[in-house]
């Protein structure tokens, strides 16, 4: 199968379209972690690691698809609303756009930080458009490691948008990532149970600003 720039396979964004019309949790022990504010998240153990790979089930009403995307990939607007970041930005490296993040961590723990590649895509499925969005951890020499962050070396996302037939959209997304660090199972579970809804409620929040910055 032929790989779309960035790396990603088309298949990977099919896959991601095919869990907003179908979710794919039958024939895998996928749990429901928790229902909150039109959200629903299941959570799967990945058995190498012992943490969890989630998915997120949901609808942002009064926040169009193509908006919602829009937000998502304001790399520079999100500094503003989402009160996590401590340092985000996109740089050309090889040829292909990496994206360096920096997350801060509530003492004592230390902050993390990503690398990774992203891609978005519109794909049309059944006449309907879906924006996707991958984004995986890459290792690049432009990116060092910083004393005294961790960096995360295993995060996958997949985003999946498409009209919920009003004026929002229904969302999809898969999440995985390996923290590293001493941080207790109980804090990364119970960060993904309240962390996750709250940041798409963050995130509609900014779609709704975002319109009048614009």
């Amino acid at each position: 199968m032929e790989p779309a720039a960035g790396g990603f396979l088309e298949e990977q964004f099919r896959e991601a379209c095919s869990e907003l019309h179908q979710p794919a949790l039958a024939g895998a022990d996928w749990q429901l972690l928790v229902e909150t504010l039109g959200i629903s998240i299941y959570r799967l153990l990945d058995q190498q690691t012992g943490l969890y790979e989630y998915k997120v089930f949901g609808v942002l009403e009064d926040c169009p698809p193509a908006l919602l995307a829009d937000v998502y990939m304001d790399l520079d607007y999100r500094k503003q609303w989402d009160q996590y970041v401590k340092e985000l930005y996109e740089k050309e490296c090889n040829g292909e756009k990496v994206v360096y993040w920096e997350v801060k961590y509530p003492f004592p723990m230390s902050n993390r930080d990503y690398v990774y590649l992203r891609q978005w895509q519109e794909v049309e499925v059944e006449g309907q458009k879906v924006h996707v969005i991958l984004a995986q951890s890459t290792s690049v020499p432009q990116f060092a490691e910083k004393p005294g962050v961790i960096r995360v070396k295993q995060y996958k996302q997949s985003l999946a948008i498409k009209s919920d037939g009003k004026k929002g959209s229904k969302v999809f997304m898969y999440y995985f990532d390996n923290p590293g660090g001493q941080i207790p199972s109980w804090l990364i579970n119970w960060a993904a149970k309240n962390g996750v809804p709250n940041f798409l409620k963050d995130m509609a929040k900014a779609c709704h600003s975002y319109l009048k910055k614009t």
